[in-house]
């Protein structure tokens, strides 16, 4: 591939790859819980929060500790002789962590304004707890859930820091659009960023309309109904 466009190959495949993880993660764990009433509800969902507002140095840190050589991650895969940190995959693994939040809390949001009347009676006609997820909260949720998704994909394209951090800028390899801008600014190419940060506003443009347009078309629909 073109050496000039990689960066913005490297960010689509990330952000992609990132949102496709933290869309499974990020219901499961939402839908577990906005069901969940224990005291410990409030520090779990602290917890799966925490990446939305730590500094994105202060996250690559932590990863840098988890997933290098002697953290319980790197150790793992030291075990089966592969090494993730400055490594593509280390760059999913950033963009992985800072977009959870937002599929996390868009779809918890959605899963908490699902009316418990109709779980109840899903209840009363003795479906699953499985088949409640996936036949009725998954569907009732879903506008929630694909806000989720574009906010989760934006997020992972525009990961800076924690990328840094544990993935090191690599031509090539590991250099994202949000690198490429940084470093071409620090050797004075304002030319060459500017490039760079017009294709991130571009996709981040498109992401906007796409979802303001779903929610539009959402509306529609609701309105229709009723």
């Amino acid at each position: 591939m073109n050496a000039g466009i990689t960066p913005l190959w490297i960010s689509i495949k990330t952000s992609l790859l990132a949102t496709f993880i933290t869309f499974f993660l990020g219901i499961g764990t939402a839908y577990i819980v906005a069901n969940y009433k224990g005291k410990w509800r409030g520090l779990i969902d602290s917890i799966f929060t925490l990446p939305l507002v730590l500094p994105p140095t202060v996250l690559g840190f932590f990863l840098l500790l988890i997933c290098g050589k002697n953290g319980a991650v790197g150790k793992l895969f030291a075990l089966m002789g592969k090494n993730i940190i400055f490594t593509w995959s280390s760059t999913v693994i950033a963009a992985t962590v800072v977009a959870f939040p937002m599929m996390y809390r868009s779809a918890r949001s959605a899963f908490e304004q699902i009316d418990t009347n109709l779980i109840a009676a899903a209840k009363t006609l003795g479906l699953s707890n499985w088949k409640i997820f996936y036949k009725i909260a998954i569907p009732l949720a879903w506008p929630g859930i694909i806000g989720g998704v574009v906010l989760s994909f934006a997020r992972a394209l525009g990961e800076f820091g924690a990328t840094m951090m544990i993935a090191g800028n690599i031509p090539g390899k590991t250099q994202t659009m949000p690198l490429a801008i940084y470093f071409k600014v620090q050797a004075m190419d304002y030319k060459g960023a500017m490039g760079w940060v017009a294709i991130i506003v571009a996709i981040s443009v498109a992401m906007i309309l796409i979802l303001n347009k779903w929610s539009d078309k959402q509306q529609e629909i609701v309105g229709k109904r009723g």
